[in-house]
């Protein structure tokens, strides 16, 4: 039987996913994932920026394909690539990567390529925001969106983007080098998360930038996702010549894609940040221009649908944040404690509470609709002053925070019967999943694991 091969690139790992058809259906028949350790110092825009290495981005995704079975993958025809949306990366066309003999096959490396700016990063202050043209598109312009850190270095270091001619996401970039494309090719997912991108007419907003001296150049081509972008230029890790390779999707619209199979459906994921998705009615158009204000992000999803979106900044990065700073104490007052080991005992103290009159807002990096939002504590009491109760007290801020974006009031409007509960922070964590089940009336169905890379492989 034939493969598809299913690729996530992702904040913090690159996941690899080999998907067969059986007469069930698809079935997912391996799968590999390797940590990038990519962040990297953001010397142009410290300490606002969030960087990544490509090349170690790359060498992670090469690692994942090696420990793959090698006759699967030279039974791959199809390719679908997915990734982080709003960041961007800049290369050489021509001089993009380098391809070399591995044990596995040809295989490329990072060459001529910028650092990945992320959408993480946070160079691009309200301030600067406000002083660049508005968009012509139903999504507001953010930190981190792909156009908004352009202009920024449009600004503040004009010869960097003189280096390179070419820019995308990093999934575009790998699709660009594996179909060795002269004009990057993105689909209409990521050019949304980009800014500047008008969805109705499918177009970027080129007067608009050019009136303002963007260089528009840079722009890639777009076109629909489910289409194919090109077909390998050479073997890829025993994966043949002329395997067909999908336009690069979002990672976000793939992972709704690998668990969503009713309307009726809202999905809650909580890894790195979280979001509460619901899909729109068919036919569903976007406002010609966005709420600044509003909460809620409509997203282009598969052949015309959108999912209504409340993507929040915060999710398992601030009980990250919370667990460092436990370390950190801990350190200053001379105990040496690794994060590993806090992170359990944190929970099991937060189990033994089953209440705790402690609120927490949690929004410690801000919200997109609301930038300048920091984290608060509040109702504090003496006798609620344990690990446990504040621990149980930012669990519950955490999916009230998602809750006040998109209420309970609204997803019964939609029609909304069940949750699907996915996603790293919400799989290792109980005291979460209790308050997910205490704060939404619908039943929770855990287990439906989102997965971009199989989504991404789904949609081949």
């Amino acid at each position: 039987p034939t493969c598809v091969l299913g690729i996530d690139l992702g904040t913090t790992s690159v996941k690899a996913a080999l998907v067969t058809g059986t007469e069930r259906g698809l079935a997912l028949a391996q799968s590999c994932s390797r940590e990038t350790q990519a962040h990297s110092d953001s010397l142009g825009a410290a300490p606002q920026g969030m960087e990544q290495d490509v090349q170690k981005i790359i060498r992670a995704l090469n690692e994942c394909l090696a420990a793959l079975p090698q006759q699967q993958l030279q039974r791959v025809t199809h390719i679908g690539i997915s990734g982080q949306m709003h960041g961007v990366v800049f290369w050489k066309s021509d001089q993009g990567c380098k391809w070399s003999e591995s044990g596995t096959g040809p295989a490329f490396e990072a060459d001529q390529v910028s650092h990945l700016v992320t959408w993480q990063d946070g160079r691009c202050s309200p301030t600067f925001l406000t002083s660049l043209p508005l968009p012509q598109s139903h999504v507001s312009l953010a930190t981190g969106f792909g156009c908004a850190t352009v202009y920024w270095y449009l600004k503040n270091s004009p010869d960097f983007l003189k280096a390179y001619d070419a820019a995308g996401t990093i999934q575009d970039y790998v699709v660009a080098m594996l179909c060795d494309l002269k004009k990057p090719l993105m689909s209409v997912q990521n050019a949304a998360s980009w800014g500047y991108f008008n969805c109705r007419n499918k177009s970027w907003n080129s007067d608009i930038l050019k009136k303002s001296g963007f260089p528009v150049h840079l722009l890639p081509e777009v076109g629909d996702p489910g289409s194919i972008a090109g077909s390998t230029t050479c073997a890829w890790h025993g994966i043949p010549k002329g395997a067909k390779v999908g336009i690069a999707l979002g990672d976000f619209q793939c992972s709704v894609y690998s668990c969503l199979t009713e309307r009726t459906d809202a999905v809650l994921n909580i890894s790195t940040s979280a979001q509460l998705t619901i899909s729109m009615p068919l036919g569903f158009q976007p406002p010609e221009a966005p709420d600044p204000s509003s909460a809620v992000t409509y997203f282009p999803y598969f052949n015309g649908d959108y999912l209504a979106v409340a993507a929040s900044l915060n999710g398992g990065n601030v009980l990250a944040t919370f667990v460092g700073m436990v370390a950190q104490w801990a350190q200053e007052l001379g105990f040496q404690v690794q994060e590993s080991a806090i992170y359990p005992r944190i929970i099991q103290a937060a189990l033994a509470k089953k209440h705790s009159k402690l609120s927490v807002c949690p929004t410690i990096f801000g919200e997109r609709h609301l930038p300048e939002l920091l984290a608060s504590v509040s109702s504090i009491g003496a006798s609620e002053l344990s690990l446990g109760h504040v621990t149980r007290a930012l669990c519950r801020g955490l999916v009230e925070n998602l809750c006040s974006m998109l209420p309970v009031q609204q997803l019964e409007e939609m029609g909304v019967r069940r949750i699907l509960g996915s996603g790293s922070a919400l799989a290792r964590n109980e005291v979460l999943r209790q308050e997910v089940e205490r704060i939404f009336p619908f039943p929770v169905v855990y287990g439906k694991d989102v997965d971009a890379a199989v989504g991404a492989a789904m949609v081949m």
